[in-house]
């Protein structure tokens, strides 16, 4: 931690809103990364990203040092990920209307991009194989899901893993290893 965050995270505990608001602007993209690739939906990553920053707010009193703020901060996300996906139990779609972010960070439907100057028959593939990936995750087991997206998607260390879930390295390990298993017998038809 940094002498500027730990400064923020004291001003924060005594209820600086202001130093909150900075504390959080630098984690924000990373929680809602980390939602999004957890429940693959928009909206609902929303919703997951606004439940972990009141859940921050309120217990922010609480932290004691004893971890790196970001370790705190993502454990408090894995948790809430964990139990809104009890809790709403809904499969995921891609919408031909839906925006998605292009590589200029401008926004286009999906069916703008395929009708744009990409191959369509390389956007089907590559959207055959992202469709393949998602059904993939959900076989998996809350947690199975949850390792593997911190994994590959937020490319964190198994050590860091097993901080944010509060669990051995092992453990993670041990979920890693079945979610690979899983996912590459779900996708080798695909693969060949």
């Amino acid at each position: 931690m940094t002498p500027e965050e730990n400064n923020l995270i004291i001003s924060a505990q005594k209820g600086d809103r202001a130093s909150f608001e900075r504390l959080i602007y630098s984690y924000d993209k990373n929680v809602l990364a980390i939602a999004y690739s957890y429940i693959n939906n928009r909206e609902d990553a929303k919703d997951i990203y606004q439940e972990v920053f009141i859940r921050v707010f309120r217990s922010i009193e609480k932290f004691q040092f004893k971890s790196e703020f970001s370790t705190w901060l993502y454990r408090i996300t894995a948790n809430v990920c964990l139990t809104y996906r009890a809790k709403r139990k809904k499969y995921s779609y891609a919408s031909l209307d839906e925006n998605i972010e292009d590589e200029d960070g401008s926004e286009k439907s999906f069916a703008e991009t395929i009708a744009g100057d990409i191959n369509a028959d390389e956007e089907a593939l590559s959207s055959d194989i992202q469709t393949n990936i998602e059904k993939g995750l959900e076989k998996l087991s809350p947690q199975q899901k949850l390792v593997f997206t911190l994994k590959h998607f937020q490319e964190l260390k198994i050590k860091e893993i097993a901080s944010i879930m509060n669990c051995t390295e092992g453990t993670v390990k041990n979920y890693l290893f079945m979610a690979t298993q899983r996912m590459r017998e779900h996708l080798k038809d695909l693969v060949g």
